[in-house]
């Protein structure tokens, strides 16, 4: 019998978040893939669970895809985790969860939810978001611009993640693109400095010039519909 496939969902930073049923799911699987075996093994270790873990990441080949395979078909369950939030939502997992649909119909993929920055941040912006753009981590260079052009013709919300490397760049094509929009920044989300700003592009970007220290962590900037 082919082993169970789980999509597990894991704290976006306070551990506090994580469900009964994840960890309850990561203590009794055989195997788990994890973006980074470090944050995977802390996470482990906090809850006391020990279980054999390997990486799968954006830059994993395809003998890690047949490993997974390999597992399944002998009949093992094996668990698929990030290093924070929902595996397979704006992350390499997607593929795996592809390549397993594909080459191994018969596995049975579950998935576990639990913490994720796009519906956490959703949550507190305070913005009518019924129908919007998710468009994960923007592109570093190549369709960058053009991106935020479609950000500003669409009549929707857009949401995307963003690095604190970029992040003030991000605020300044926003204000050239769409300086009239509402935008909602959440930092830090569940963590102790979580902090949500509202405002016009170019009252986000004073604000952010105005207190450097603050740029940091991961992002999720939400857009306005028109």
């Amino acid at each position: 019998m082919t082993g169970k496939f789980y999509v597990v969902a894991t704290p976006i930073g306070n551990l506090e978040d994580i469900t009964l049923r994840a960890v309850r799911i990561l203590g009794e699987v055989d195997f788990i893939f994890c973006e980074d075996t470090r944050e995977g093994r802390k996470l482990l270790c906090r809850f006391n669970i020990s279980k054999p873990l390997d990486s799968y990441h954006s830059k994993s080949k395809d003998y890690k895809t047949d490993k997974i395979i390999s597992l399944l078909s002998e009949g093992k369950n094996v668990a698929l985790i990030s290093d924070a939030g929902t595996p397979a939502i704006s992350d390499p997992g997607s593929i795996l969860v592809r390549d397993l649909r594909e080459r191994l119909p018969e596995v049975e993929i579950a998935a576990v939810p639990g913490p994720s920055a796009l519906t956490a941040a959703l949550s507190i912006a305070g913005m009518p978001v019924n129908v919007f753009t998710f468009y994960g981590f923007l592109p570093h260079k190549k369709g960058r611009e053009t991106l935020f052009r479609l950000i500003a013709e669409d009549d929707k919300a857009a949401v995307f993640y963003e690095s604190p490397h970029r992040i003030m760049k991000t605020f300044q094509s926003l204000f050239e693109h769409c300086p009239e929009r509402q935008v909602a920044v959440a930092r830090e989300l569940t963590k102790v400095y979580e902090e949500l700003v509202r405002g016009t592009p170019k009252e986000i970007l004073d604000r952010f010039e105005r207190a450097p220290d603050k740029i940091r962590g991961e992002f999720v900037i939400i857009v306005s519909a028109k």
